[in-house]
Parts: C-alpha cells; sequence; structure tokens
C-alpha cells in the first residue's frame, strides 16, 4: 500500500509542473546573468569613451555630462537576482538603461562633428567595442525574453497554473518596447513642396 502510496504521489508530482517551473527559473537566472554581463560590459566602456571625446570636443558639455549622469544612474541600481520577479524594480532598471542607451547615443550622433576624434585609433576601437556590446545586449535581452515567456506561461496555463498558486510562484516581468508611446504612432509623412535652394 506504502509503493502505491508513492507512485501515486511521484506520478502527480510529474504533471504537475514542479520540476518545470525549476527548470525554467533556473533558465529565466542565467538569461538574466548575460543581460546584466553585456550591459556591465557597456558600463566600462562608458568612462574611456567619454574621456576619449572630450580630448577633441570639450565644448559639448551638455552631451557628456548627460552620459555620465545616465551612467550613474544606472550604478545606483543593484542588479540582485530579486529584481526579475519585482516589476517596480524591474522598470526602474530597465529605465535607467533606456536613459543610458539614448544618452549615449546623442554622444555618437555628436562625434559625426569631429573628423579628428572620428580618425582617432583609440576612439575608433572604443566605437567598435560599444557597438559590439549593444548587439550582445540585443541578443541577451531577446534570450531573455524568451525563457520568461515559457515561464510566464507555465504560471499561466492549467493545470501548472495550480503548482504556481499552491508554491507562490509569480508571472515574472518583462522587457518592452523602450519608446513605446512612440512608435504605437504612425509616423508623419511629409509630402510638402520641397525647400528652396540655398542662393548662390
Amino acid at each position: 500500500m506504502r509503493a502505491l502510496l508513492i507512485i501515486m504521489l511521484a506520478v502527480l508530482l510529474n504533471g504537475c509542473g514542479y520540476n518545470d517551473f525549476q527548470t525554467n527559473d533556473e533558465q529565466v537566472k542565467a538569461d538574466w546573468s548575460e543581460v546584466l554581463n553585456q550591459y556591465q560590459r557597456r558600463f566600462d566602456l562608458v568612462p574611456n569613451l567619454v574621456n576619449t571625446v572630450k580630448g577633441y570636443a570639450q565644448q559639448e558639455k551638455d552631451v557628456l555630462i548627460g552620459v555620465t549622469e545616465a551612467r550613474a544612474k544606472v550604478g545606483t541600481i543593484q542588479a540582485t537576482p530579486a529584481l526579475i520577479n519585482d516589476p517596480q524594480a524591474f522598470a526602474r532598471f530597465q529605465s535607467a538603461q533606456g536613459e543610458l542607451t539614448t544618452a549615449l547615443s546623442k554622444l555618437m550622433m555628436v562625434t559625426e562633428n569631429y573628423p579628428q576624434l572620428k580618425s582617432d585609433a583609440l576612439f575608433r576601437d572604443l566605437q567598435a567595442q560599444l557597438e559590439g556590446t549593444e548587439n550582445r545586449i540585443t541578443v541577451a535581452r531577446n534570450r531573455y525574453i524568451k525563457s520568461v515567456q515559457a515561464y510566464n506561461v507555465l504560471t499561466r496555463s492549467f493545470p501548472t497554473n495550480l503548482t504556481a498558486m499552491m508554491f507562490s510562484y509569480q508571472v515574472k516581468p518583462n522587457f518592452t518596447v523602450e519608446n513605446e508611446k512612440e512608435v504605437s504612432h504612425p509616423p508623419t509623412v511629409d509630402f510638402g513642396a520641397p525647400k528652396a535652394a540655398p542662393a548662390k
């Protein structure tokens, strides 16, 4: 009788998804670690990039300060494993990273005005590293998004949602489009009359 009860309990536990939750949760944590790894790589590049640009474009003070402040804001957020279970903390993390992305984009646009800076070997190397890091961030975020999606589907699907309720497993927050409001509006296309050419 005891053996039969053990077998029945094992069958029930196998079908409840408990092990799937553990597997998916570990995958989410692993993918989150990779996201943090790539963001840290970018965070470490910023001081050298700012100092190199400053050497050629000191007058771009506002842009340089913007990047430094955005980096400092990222540094104040502790990216602990608990962050991926806290929607508000996750939103603050994403917002801070988004601000740094925007500040770096402005910095790179400004550098277009300085041919000497663009020809500097150190700057070119840092720019290449930054571009590579941004690509790695995109890949890492995509993997994390898929892992969280799988975990959240498991959390909300029957019968595994019963296990989720029993063990208080909650859906995890996920990345969203950083400029969601902007991309929700169609672009404005102006077919007005062309501007007159400047007089010679």
